[in-house]
């Protein structure tokens, strides 16, 4: 019977909880720095700001429990639930990516909506400057694109934004945001 649960945990990740996309968690209001943030579905959500990347923390757990792995496309969010897909997209090359959400943060500033994980980061282009401007926005990716980012994977490359809707969305983050 021993062999049988230490088998189960090890299949599970030990004390991480496995990579699934059930239960989705809203969770309860929280207090950083402050700052008290209330997660809510936001079928709609679609905001303008700035991404950072995070990677130091390899071998940490996530808020929804999960290992954190750097070079999965993952990111962190204040209040999405947990898991949510999102659209991330560079406002600096037009590259769109879809990131599995399973952590909490940025929370270092309120232009900063995401913090991606490194390899999130370096498909969007934007590992070596650190941060960039982005548009993020919820997605409702197939089950075989849902399963690729539960894996580790890449999902389905995503055209760029064509450059008159890249222009648009440049200007109104200017005037909503700050400089690009």
């Amino acid at each position: 019977m021993a062999l049988i649960a230490a088998a189960t945990l090890a299949a599970c990740g030990g004390h991480y909880r496995p990579v699934t996309d059930t239960p989705v968690r809203i969770g309860a209001p929280y207090t950083v720095r402050g700052t008290t943030y209330v997660p809510a579905a936001e079928p709609s959500y679609d905001m303008l700001g700035y991404a950072s990347w995070y990677g130091s923390e390899s071998g940490n757990r996530v808020a929804n429990g999960e290992k954190f792995r750097p070079g999965w496309i993952t990111g962190a969010h204040t209040t999405l639930p947990l898991p949510t897909y999102v659209e991330v997209t560079s406002l600096t090359s037009g590259k769109r990516i879809l990131v599995r959400i399973n952590d909490r943060g940025p929370f270092s500033s309120r232009t900063r909506i995401i913090d991606l994980s490194r390899g999130a980061a370096e498909l969007l282009g934007m590992r070596k400057r650190g941060r960039g401007p982005v548009r993020v926005r919820v997605a409702q990716p197939s089950e075989r694109d849902r399963a690729a980012l539960r894996k580790g994977k890449t999902a389905t490359e995503l055209a760029p934004l064509p450059q008159n809707v890249l222009a648009t969305l440049r200007e109104r983050f200017v005037r909503g945001v700050g400089p690009l």
